[in-house]
């Protein structure tokens, strides 16, 4: 398990975790998660599922993934500038035109408008009260690729929220990119690290999956500082910000991961149904992983639920009755970073579409950061 291969696998992985989710819009907004499990079975089984066009096209959520890494490739200089958003937003302006049939969300689509008729704004628009969507955090896990290390948290939380808000200016929604890139970084430098680790130099420590959560709250006051410090809708950003910060909060101390000691805690019962239930608990709109703060916070569960199982991760974290390809995307992402491709079924990634693109801009990625 190489680390590139880990990389390749981040990027590949995540788009079979969108294309399942997704399933030409058949399992993206079907609410039930029996339902869904009932048909991937009389598919022949989630082993045996052959995700490959026609009927397993990756969604919105892999194009712009994609196009947020061709805008760090293509600007070739990662440190964060005006130059490499601006980059950023033409990706996302170009990545519009191959979303036939792939249900783009009504932001993203909204946001990139906007700047495309006011071009003065550069990258960026107006706080939007309803920008609390996932579409930022479906697609800045590659981000966490190349700004892994310790040294280079800053220049994450700034990158991560930048690249976010060109679309979805709350906290919700661009918290939700901090969170899919931080995370990203954990699983592929193998390290989890806060900012008073860095401001303190303290020892940085390899620790396991359950502190994660943990150290985004200790993350979560230095991407306010750097906010405030931008002074764009200061008052409005600040009037938002403790809901995400409270969302996740409240989900460590439901599974008693708080402290980032303990072992995480799941119901006796937690099939199916139950996590249905309990992942539109998360949801603020009623569609269970829709949002900055639960889609991410999905992919953690599934994943901290199911180790290194890819198929339960599948079973938990993709196929849910919910906006499970982004929650696939992320949760996909997170464990090829960590895994690479163990116990993965070839005929999962083999076919999938855009694979061979994925793979390509990971070993970019990887040369881009080395």
């Amino acid at each position: 398990m190489s680390y590139l291969q880990r990389f390749k696998a981040c990027l590949v992985l995540s788009g079979v975790g969108d294309a399942m989710g997704y399933y030409n819009g058949k399992f993206e907004f079907e609410k039930s998660g029996s339902r869904i499990h009932s048909k991937v079975n009389k598919l022949g089984g989630l082993e045996n599922l052959q995700i490959k066009l026609p009927s397993w096209m990756v969604s919105d959520d892999t194009v712009m993934h994609i196009a947020t890494a061709k805008a760090l490739i293509g600007n070739k200089d990662i440190t964060p500038s005006e130059k490499l958003y601006l980059k950023l937003v033409e990706e996302y302006a170009n990545c519009m035109s191959d979303m036939n049939g792939r249900a783009p969300g009504n932001t993203c689509m909204s946001a990139l408008v906007y700047l495309q008729s006011h071009k003065g704004s550069g990258y960026k628009i107006p706080f939007n009260q309803r920008g609390a969507g996932c579409g930022a955090a479906m697609r800045s896990m590659c981000l966490g690729l190349v700004y892994q290390k310790p040294e280079q948290l800053d220049d994450l939380i700034k990158v991560s929220i930048e690249a976010g808000r060109i679309t979805h200016n709350h906290p919700i929604g661009y918290l939700g990119s901090l969170v899919s890139a931080l995370f990203t970084a954990y699983a592929i430098n193998g390290k989890v690290y806060s900012i008073e680790m860095i401001r303190y130099k303290t020892e940085i420590l390899d620790v396991p999956i359950k502190s994660w959560g943990h150290n985004l709250l200790k993350v979560l006051p230095m991407a306010l500082e750097y906010v405030k410090s931008e002074g764009r809708d200061v008052e409005e950003n600040t009037q938002k910000w403790h809901s995400f910060e409270d969302s996740w909060r409240s989900y460590l101390k439901t599974r008693q991961i708080l402290d980032g000691e303990n072992e995480p805690v799941f119901p006796n019962n937690y099939d199916v149904d139950e996590r249905d239930e309990f992942y539109t608990s998360l949801s603020i709109s009623g569609w269970a992983g829709s949002c900055g703060h639960d889609a991410p916070m999905i992919a953690y569960d599934a994943l901290l639920k199911s180790k290194d199982n890819w198929l339960e991760l599948c079973l938990s974290g993709v196929l849910h009755g919910g906006d499970n390809d982004s929650t696939g995307a992320i949760a996909g992402a997170w464990y090829g970073a960590l895994y690479a491709y163990k116990d993965v079924p070839k005929n999962h990634y083999k076919n999938l579409e855009y694979r061979d693109v994925l793979k390509s801009l990971a070993t970019s990625l990887y040369k881009l950061q080395n």
